[in-house]
């Protein structure tokens, strides 16, 4: 039976494909990356397979790391899959254009996961969908997940060329230069929704569900106020950071990875309570971005600043998704010369 199947199974657990079956299976552990490996860049997209019909009248179908199946909701990318050859099944990221904000936006692309399907084709003309394909796991019908990674990348510049694939479909960029992979990591990921780089081995087969690779994401140093923390005050454990927006208004930004004994022994020196009126009473923090669940915070005067490092998943408003770093205290820096609410990684005037 093949892996990979353009239709999705019945098992007793329910509907599922082949590929999510291949997935639960894998119990391989990561190959050896230190020879013959190769860059592609990480973009800050959703992970999904795109399968194509084995003939004329059949369905595409878009399939989610997770297994579900989300084609009605990007009739765009179903309706130029015209472009592409029956029976080829692609792995690569979804990503969502902005057009008001000139950027990519995983905010947009939220949106579009989410969407149902009555409102999927008027959120497709304003956030329309890309697709940035990094590999080819079946063409014409013929399973490619034993062939090693430089055979399937070269079939897949082959299908791009030979097809003369436009927008949406993207070839993810590629390349075995350590020097050039450093350059797109220092300089690309300037750019609004790229994180970082992914290093493969360039013999591997496709291993489903199986961290086959490493990722290296760039990472910034900026600062941000200590405006609230969990724990106590004697011994914090996250610190809840924010920026002050054109207003004037502290607005939340993040929270911290938990403090190591040493940082919070060194943050505690500078902690005073809040006094009443503080920009956060009776707002509820979440737990982490776009979570449902709140910190129990306790507020704390908005004094003090933190250095972070952070990396790229910044939405669009200025939050960050993923959980910062605690680097120090910048005792040298006042409140007012931390970057604004929304400038991202810059650093601190002064």
């Amino acid at each position: 039976m093949a892996l990979i199947s353009a239709t999705p199974q019945r098992s007793s657990s329910g509907t599922e494909s082949h590929c999510q079956r291949a997935r639960s299976r894998c119990q391989k552990p990561p190959p050896d990356l230190s020879h013959e490996t190769h860059r592609i860049l990480e973009n800050d997209g959703h992970r999904m397979l795109v399968f194509t019909p084995p003939g004329p009248g059949g369905r595409v179908l878009l399939q989610t790391r997770r297994g579900a199946l989300v084609q009605d909701r990007f009739p765009d990318l179903v309706a130029a899959a015209e472009q592409l050859p029956h029976g080829l099944v692609l792995d690569g990221e979804a990503l969502v254009w902005d057009s008001e904000a000139g950027a990519l936006s995983f905010e947009g692309l939220q949106r579009r996961v989410s969407a149902s399907s009555r409102t999927a084709a008027a959120l497709a003309a304003r956030l329309p969908a890309y697709f940035v394909a990094f590999d080819i796991l079946q063409a014409d019908g013929t399973e490619l997940l034993t062939l090693p990674y430089r055979e399937r990348r070269r079939r897949l510049e082959v299908l791009f060329a030979a097809r003369e694939l436009t927008a949406p479909w993207t070839l993810c960029p590629m390349t075995t230069d350590v020097v050039e992979a450093r350059e797109w990591l220092e300089s690309w990921t300037d750019v609004s929704g790229v994180e970082g780089i992914l290093v493969k081995g360039m013999n591997q087969r496709y291993l489903p569900n199986c961290r086959g690779w490493s990722k290296i994401r760039r990472r910034d140093t900026t600062e941000a106020v200590i405006g609230a923390i969990t724990g106590t005050l004697t011994r914090p454990q996250l610190l809840i950071l924010g920026r002050r927006d054109h207003t004037g208004r502290l607005r939340a930004v993040g929270r911290t990875v938990p403090l190591r004994p040493e940082q919070s022994r060194q943050v505690t020196e500078q902690l005073t309570a809040a006094e009443p009126g503080h920009p956060w009473e009776g707002v509820r923090i979440a737990a982490s971005w776009g979570s449902r669940d709140v910190l129990g915070a306790t507020l704390v005067r908005p004094d003090s600043v933190a250095e972070i490092s952070v990396d790229r998943s910044i939405d669009r408003g200025g939050v960050y998704r993923h959980p910062l770093r605690f680097q120090r205290l910048r005792l040298d820096v006042e409140v007012v010369d931390v970057p604004a609410f929304g400038q991202g990684p810059a650093a601190a005037a002064g």
